[in-house]
């Protein structure tokens, strides 16, 4: 990655910078329909520096979210995935993040990225990412078309980071959570505990969350009560993820559409939400960010 080239949308209500060159990623998403600019994703705060992902606003997540258990078995083969992150024993996250994305259309509210990846191994795909202003909501389409010869499992989703204040509160209802293992892989679901309880609107708690839920219903509000603002979040995803640092000044809340790990889960891969797909077929996610 080698451009920090940024480009910007803008309409009455709100301004969203994206780096094509660093993952597709959007270094910051403001409210501007007030007196003064307001941060509701984490901003990049490095000026010109090249930036790692983990300092951006918000990136994509693609063919896979989060952590596999270095590659998985498909088919009667093996696919070993090399880790892809410094101190990280797992591949993370896919790879869309960190390759640069090409601009195939933009306007003032709207802008289109391309990721070709016929050469990956084992995943060969094109992905599409569209950022588009539509009034008080910033609308992401994720797309992968399988461009490879297997049908092989896919996975979509979106890594934002969000400003944290003592008084944030986020509401997201879910059946169960996974409780992780010394690995940091999903071990075993259990009934969400009261502190992570989201089903209504609750202030983060002081301890770490690091945790996949299942069985959401698509629809998040996060409210900051010094700003006044919600940010109403919807997906058709039925998992997100939870990663809240203990005193930490951000936390990411991650519309997903399968469990961490999902490719050698027992049961297999679709059961926890991944999707099979053929030679030329595709799979599209959406999400939305609303600010009130």
């Amino acid at each position: 990655m080698t451009s920090l080239s940024s480009l910007v949308l803008r309409n009455a209500q709100l301004c969203a910078d994206i780096l094509p060159g660093f993952g597709g990623a959007l270094s910051r998403l403001d409210w501007i329909g007030g007196a003064a600019p307001v941060p509701v994703l984490r901003p990049y705060a490095g000026g010109d520096a090249a930036p790692r992902p983990n300092q951006l606003a918000c990136f994509p997540l693609v063919p896979w979210s989060n952590r596999m258990a270095g590659g998985f078995s498909y088919g009667g083969e093996r696919y070993d995935i090399a880790p892809n992150r410094e101190g990280d024993s797992f591949p993370i996250h896919g790879e869309g993040w960190q390759r640069p994305w090409t601009v195939a259309f933009q306007s003032a509210s709207q802008v289109l990225l391309m990721l070709e990846r016929r050469d990956g191994v084992p995943f060969s795909y094109r992905a599409s990412l569209d950022y588009a202003l539509r009034g008080n909501a910033l609308v992401v389409t994720l797309e992968v078309i399988n461009t490879g010869a297997l049908a092989l499992p896919f996975g979509l989703g979106l890594h934002p980071w969000m400003p944290r204040s003592a008084g944030t509160t986020l509401q997201a209802a879910a059946r169960s959570v996974w409780m992780a293992g010394a690995d940091r892989l999903p071990s075993h679901a259990e009934a969400i505990p009261q502190a992570w309880s989201f089903d209504r609107e609750r202030v983060l708690p002081d301890g770490l969350i690091d945790n996949v839920f299942e069985g959401w219903d698509g629809q998040a509000r996060i409210h900051w009560p010094e700003s006044g603002l919600n940010l109403a979040i919807a997906a058709d995803s039925g998992y997100y993820i939870v990663y809240a640092p203990a005193g930490g000044d951000f936390f990411c809340f991650e519309p997903v559409d399968h469990l961490i790990n999902a490719h050698n889960m027992a049961g297999g891969p679709v059961r926890h939400g991944l999707t099979m797909l053929a030679p030329g077929q595709r799979l599209r996610r959406i999400f939305s960010f609303a600010v009130t």
